[in-house]
Order: structure tokens, then C-alpha cells, then sequence
């Protein structure tokens, strides 16, 4: 699958993709509220910078928990009940006088129930389109959620000029319901991908095959940590720019379009995999130029610049999908999203403990580089592994499969399935 036309054509899908967008923009609005109200009441960037990235970190315990069920729940369900959720959750944040402690345990609620979310999304996705057609469906979920990200923080940036951050975050709330009723209306009820209950011993069975392939581990490494210290950057926006966070944003998430256009749709699919390490340095190769203390129209070209290589996330899902069994599709995937939002929230965490020692720009120099290193020594690591030859008895990236009680089945796909 090469056109957007046809992509479109595909049942279900545009419906899916305007519950998406729903859902992005209200995590868009609601977390830049959410990261100014903070910083308003405490004048924390650490604090500030926890409170809107802070819920990937909590993505962690829910994993270990809940992420079984990304293969063994029925998807249509789990996504309209997590958006309603988002909602209530998004909602009591704008009680007045809500005290910071009980904003942080809320945002921990938060981020335990979103684990489930991405790998349910991006199973059904799997489901929903071809084989061939993920990468463009991807590319285009991607480039949907940077145009709301440019939008909403714009959107955001306007409305918290003339409206309270708490008013912000009922509209945030509203967009949650919204999404829950396109999810709800404008998708069929399929089967669950998997047999069997989820359970916490599921989640570890599966978690530790997929983790048992080296090629994987290096894929995941590749598509979580570069990706998380120049997050950390980013979370550092609010800190560095009060008056301008909105914008930069804005520019990170136009960046991150552009990219995502020219990974999944203008790059042809032999040249993919060369991509994958040159993205990743111009992701956090501009960040290097903050150590300048630049003014904000020459941060916003830094970060548009630097964000082009979030494209390199859709060439390293696209090596994970070749290294894992169609079963175990939604864990492995909903894996990357959550190891993914925990380093994100490790980033921002970092990002806002190094700032509040030294000054957001030394902290955002401080992570890119750390991102270029490690980005380095996993292409290094990837080449040794290339090297070595492949088991004669396995696919390459799979290992040997354990005893059928050992291991969840795809149930077979009922009709409407794609």
C-alpha cells in the first residue's frame, strides 16, 4: 500500500484516525495547562516538566501490571473505556484548589491506565490495514498527531492568554469524550488477537520472549532512550521560554510532521533502514546549539529542525514488526510505547533535576549530547550484530517458540477483521 487514497479507502480507518485526533488534542491542550499551572504555582521546572510527562513514567507499573491485555481485550471497548477515563482524570485536575500532591497522584492514575492504550491502538491498526499498508497507516497516525500537537499547542498557547489553565483543562476533558464516542460509534467490535486472560504473568511471559531476542533489544533501545533525553529537551520548553513555550512546541510538532511525510510516504521502502541512525543524530543534534542560550526564533528553527528525526521511529517499528510473530504484534508494540513513555517521563525528570541545578539550557545541551552518544554506540553494536550468523534453526530476530501453554495464540479473526 503506497497512496494515501487507498489508505483511506480502507474501512474503519478514518474513523480511527478522528477518534485519534481527538484524543491527541486533548493530551496536547491539557498537558501544556497542566505543565502551566504547575509552574504558575510553584515556579518549579522540575515540578513542571514531571506534571506534563510525569504519566509516562507511571506507564512502567502499568506494564507490568496490565499489558497482556493490549492482545487479549477486546479493542473497541478498551479504547472508549481509557478515553472516558482520561477524561474524569483530566477533569479533577481543574478542581480549584486541588493541592499539588493530589495533581501528582492523579497524573500517576493516569499514566498506569495509558500503558494499555498504545498497543491496543497500534494492534488494531494492525488489524484494521495490510500487512504492507502499516508503515504508511503509521506515518500517517504520526503525522495526524503533529499537526494536533501544532495545533494544540498553539490552540493552547491562545486560549491560556485569555482563559485560566483550569478552563483549559475542561476543554482538554470534553475532547476526551469526544474521542470516546468516534471510538465507540465509528468502529466495528472485534475479538480479542489472543486467547486467554490477561494476567501479570502474561504480561512477564511475553514481555521476557520479546525481550529475548538481541536484535529486538537493540531495536527497542534504539526507539526509546535517543528518543527520551531529547523529550527531556522538550519538557524544558515551559522553563526555558515561558512566554513562548506554545510556539516552540508548535515548531517541534511541524518538525515532527515533516518528518514522519518524508520517512513514510517520499522514502522508498529499500531505503528505510539506512535512515534509522542519521535520524536519530539530527534528533538531538540541534539541541547542541542551546548551549548559546539562543532567542526563541532561533530555538523554534533548533527544534523544528531536530524533530524531523522522530521520523526515525517509523523505521525502527517497522524492523520490530519484521523481528516479531503476528501474535504477539499488540504486546510487542504496545512495549515500545511504554518503555518509550517511561523514558520519555525518565527524560523529563532528568531534564528538570539537571535545570534546577544548573539552568535549562545547560541541562538541554547536557541530554542532546547523551542522545547522540547513545545513538552511536547502538549502531556500533547493531553493526557486531549483523556480523555475527544467524541460528540456522530460527528466524532471524525470533527465537525458539516455548510450549504452547507457555506462549499467547492469535484467536482466529472473525469476519470484519481486516
Amino acid at each position: 500500500m503506497r497512496s494515501y487514497r487507498t489508505l483511506f479507502r480502507t474501512p474503519e480507518f478514518t474513523p480511527f484516525l478522528l477518534s485519534f485526533a481527538a484524543h491527541a488534542a486533548a493530551q496536547t491542550i491539557g498537558g501544556l495547562a497542566l505543565g502551566t499551572l504547575v509552574f504558575r504555582a510553584t515556579g518549579s521546572p522540575l515540578l513542571s516538566a514531571v506534571s506534563m510527562f510525569g504519566p509516562q513514567l507511571a506507564q512502567l507499573l502499568g506494564a507490568t501490571f496490565l499489558l497482556s491485555g493490549a492482545d487479549r481485550l477486546p479493542p473497541r471497548a478498551i479504547l472508549s473505556g481509557l478515553a472516558l477515563a482520561f477524561a474524569a482524570g483530566t477533569a479533577v485536575l481543574a478542581l480549584p484548589g486541588l493541592p499539588v500532591a493530589a495533581v501528582f497522584a492523579v497524573v500517576l492514575a493516569q499514566g498506569l491506565i495509558a500503558s494499555l492504550g498504545g498497543g491496543v491502538r497500534a494492534g488494531l491498526l494492525n488489524e484494521i490495514l495490510p500487512k504492507n499498508g502499516y508503515v504508511l497507516g503509521r506515518s500517517v497516525f504520526n503525522m495526524l498527531w503533529g499537526l494536533m500537537q501544532v495545533a494544540g499547542f498553539a490552540t493552547g498557547g491562545a486560549l491560556l492568554a485569555l482563559l485560566t489553565p483550569r478552563t483549559c483543562l475542561l476543554l482538554a476533558a470534553a475532547l476526551y469524550v469526544l474521542s470516546a464516542l468516534g471510538t465507540r460509534l465509528g468502529l466495528t467490535a472485534r475479538p480479542p488477537r489472543s486467547s486467554g486472560r490477561p494476567s501479570v504473568s502474561a504480561t512477564w511471559r511475553t514481555n521476557a520472549l520479546l525481550w529475548s531476542s538481541r536484535p529486538r533489544r537493540l531495536t527497542y533501545l534504539g526507539l526509546w532512550i535517543p528518543n527520551g533525553l531529547v523529550v527531556g529537551c522538550d519538557s524544558l520548553f515551559v522553563s526555558y521560554a515561558p512566554g513562548a513555550a506554545g510556539t516552540l512546541f508548535a515548531c517541534g510538532a511541524l518538525g515532527m510532521f515533516m518528518g514522519d511525510v518524508t520517512v513514510g510516504r517520499l522514502v522508498p521502502p529499500a531505503w528505510r533502514p539506512r535512515l534509522a541512525v542519521p535520524l536519530r543524530l539530527l534528533l538531538a543534534a540541534p539541541y547542541l546549539f542551546f548551549v548559546l542560550q539562543p532567542g526563541v526564533a532561533l530555538s523554534a528553527v533548533a527544534t523544528a529542525v531536530a524533530s524531523v528525526g522522530y521520523g526515525a521511529s517509523l523505521v525502527l517499528q517497522e524492523r520490530l514488526m519484521s523481528l516479531t510473530p503476528d501474535d504477539l504484534a499488540g504486546q510487542a508494540l504496545g512495549l515500545h510505547f511504554v518503555g518509550m513513555s517511561t523514558l520519555q517521563g525518565v527524560g523529563a525528570a532528568l531534564a528538570g533535576t539537571v535545570a534546577q541545578l544548573t539552568s535549562p539550557a545547560t541541562a538541554m545541551t547536557l541530554l542532546a549530547a547523551a542522545s547522540v552518544t547513545v545513538t552511536l554506540t547502538l549502531a556500533a553494536l547493531g553493526r557486531h550484530e549483523e556480523r555475527r550468523p544467524a541460528a540456522p534453526e530460527a528466524r532471524p530476530g525470533v527465537p525458539p517458540q516455548p510450549a504452547a501453554t507457555d506462549t499467547p495464540r492469535r484467536g482466529a479473526r472473525r469476519e470484519g477483521a481486516q
